[in-house]
């Protein structure tokens, strides 16, 4: 297993990356990615075992509900969680493709044990251009617009294309690049799922993050650590050997890859959102503590609605593991339906929740003065005077717990934060979508006839 200081050496492997316009030349150093980066190493040396032969326990593949579980408990760097979401699709799609192309679903399974020998991390690269999206990939004016081959050689492929969206992309090792839909006859070309190294030649990534891009870091106390630098990924005629290649023009198959994301997508998803609505509830309770209003009805009232959506996103994750089923592998994979169910609810009511924190907490939110005015002998005094409440609630704890809310609520990571709970793993319509496809329709019709009375007038 690879150690913090190892994961950083790696970084200098000759990768193209650039942000703001300009080549970043070592991401381990650069401004906007130093503090990622820092995330990154600690998780890697938060779990190393000296051990020669030891993997890491979170990239293993779950046997049983109760090691589902306990990864789902683990609390780990996002680029970890990445790499395991990415094996996982793998594996599952290894499973769905093993009649139709054999040999990459042997591929498959060496390719994900040398990942986890190697402690490598992996980014899902699944949205591509798209173009005009009235088009489907063989219409679009430019071929481009869908990552595509352009070229079959007797060693491999050469891609191009490019892919949008991915976090993470200029500090992870390996791109696991897959169709973004299904595919028709006739559009073999975007049937091509992949493994390309970030170094590999023709790989360039544009960037832009969250980050706090000026004052004090100590008024940015969430985003500071948890942004994440988002790739822009562009393939420019990029080779891929044979043994990196699990799909090639299969376009039967093409969805297998996508849909196997989806599902790994969302539930790590919503085990994200499962703990970011208990900690929206405490932050609600905690301002409403700070303002003196925790026995206000309304307040109550909202706080109250706030408990009900997290344990239904707690429920839904618990039913998801607990209704697991069995892969021919022996993975345990989650239930869809209510995988799907869950993210569909934390995503589509998420921002009525940060309306409520931002409702119980008043305009200070925004307008709480900085760390700096605290601490400046001539205004700090003055500052705690008046942003204090009680005796209890100090005004140098209050106007940190707005800072920490504005972050979390009102920032540029908070705005960035609303539009990938929506979009990460699909947007609301591909949750209805599979809801809609996994529900037992055919039960819930007959227990309605049998209610009513009714023969079924279609039997």
């Amino acid at each position: 297993m690879l150690t913090g200081k190892d994961y950083r050496e790696s970084l200098a492997d000759g990768r193209i990356v650039y942000c703001d316009g300009e080549r970043v030349e070592d991401v381990s150093t650069a401004d906007r990615f130093r503090r990622s980066v820092d995330v990154i190493a600690g998780g890697y040396d938060r779990y190393h075992d000296d051990n020669p032969d030891a993997i890491s326990a979170y990239l293993n593949a779950p046997s049983s509900i109760e090691e589902l579980r306990d990864h789902a408990n683990l609390k780990v760097d996002p680029l970890i969680s990445s790499t395991y979401t990415s094996l996982m699709t793998l594996l599952t799609s290894a499973d769905r493709i093993e009649e139709i192309r054999p040999e990459s679903s042997a591929a498959i399974r060496k390719y994900v044990r040398q990942m986890q020998e190697k402690d490598l991390r992996i980014v899902e690269c699944i949205t591509d251009a798209k173009g005009d999206r009235a088009k489907r990939p063989g219409q679009q004016e430019d071929r481009d617009a869908y990552l595509r081959v352009v070229e079959q050689r007797p060693d491999g492929v050469v891609i191009r294309g490019a892919k949008l969206h991915i976090s993470w992309a200029p500090l992870a090792h390996e791109l696991m690049t897959i169709p973004t839909k299904a595919m028709k006859p006739g559009e073999e070309e975007y049937a091509i799922a992949c493994a390309v190294p970030v170094n590999a030649p023709g790989v360039k990534i544009i960037n832009v993050t969250a980050d706090p891009l000026a004052g004090d870091l100590r008024d940015a106390p969430i985003s500071t650590d948890a942004h994440s630098p988002m790739g822009f990924v562009i393939f420019d005629d990029v080779f891929v050997p044979n043994d990196r290649i699990f799909l090639n023009g299969e376009t039967e198959a093409a969805a297998s890859f996508a849909h196997s994301l989806g599902l790994w997508v969302r539930i790590n998803g919503l085990k994200n959102m499962a703990d970011e609505a208990d900690v929206m509830v405490g932050f609600a309770q905690l301002v409403a503590e700070a303002n003196g209003l925790e026995r206000v009805d309304q307040i109550k009232d909202k706080i109250a609605d706030m408990v009900i959506h997290a344990t239904l996103i707690r429920a839904t994750l618990e039913a998801a593991m607990g209704n697991s089923s069995i892969s021919p592998e022996g993975v345990v994979v989650p239930d869809e339906l209510y995988a799907n169910t869950g993210k569909f609810q934390g995503a589509a009511y998420r921002n009525a929740m940060i309306q409520h924190i931002q409702d119980i907490a008043g305009g200070s939110v925004v307008t709480a003065p900085s760390t700096k005015d605290l601490a400046n002998p001539e205004i700090g005094e003055i500052v705690r005077k008046y942003m204090g409440t009680k005796q209890s609630i100090d005004g140098n704890y209050r106007t940190r717990l707005f800072h920490a809310l504005r972050d979390f609520t009102a920032s540029a990571y908070a705005g960035h934060q609303a539009v990938s709970v929506i979009q990460a793993g699909g947007g609301l319509f591909a949750q209805r979508v599979v809801t809609r496809s996994r529900y037992d329709m055919a039960t819930a019709r007959q227990m309605a006839l049998d209610l009513a009375c009714l023969d079924d007038p279609w039997a």
